[in-house]
């Protein structure tokens, strides 16, 4: 069965995703970020893009994710630029699977 992709974050950041294919989620609010999340989880995506200041205010909600297999949650910059968060989360990540860093 193919997995769908999908992105959270603000409109301007999003949108031209849109053109890619990839489903665009633009959630107000904490809460409201957290549901979606949950949603697509639940609804079989197996990418889920987000920003880094989306992410950076359900830091809990990602976490709950970092060992399951799909859906995968990859933090990305917003049209205001990147916090870095995101490339820390991959080097961690690739420390993990290999042991050594290489960022």
């Amino acid at each position: 069965m193919r997995k769908k992709i999908a992105i959270i974050g603000d409109r301007n950041s999003v949108l031209a995703f849109k053109c890619l294919g990839v489903e665009v989620f633009t959630p107000d609010g904490k809460d409201e970020i957290r549901n979606t999340i949950d949603t697509l989880a639940d609804e079989d995506y197996g990418i889920i893009l987000i920003t880094e200041q989306m992410a950076d205010l359900v830091q809990d909600t990602i976490a709950r994710y970092d060992s399951a297999v799909t859906p995968a949650i990859t933090l990305v910059p917003s049209n205001k630029g990147s916090l870095g968060v995101g490339l820390e989360r991959i080097d961690k990540n690739i420390e993990k699977a290999i042991g050594s860093s290489i960022v």
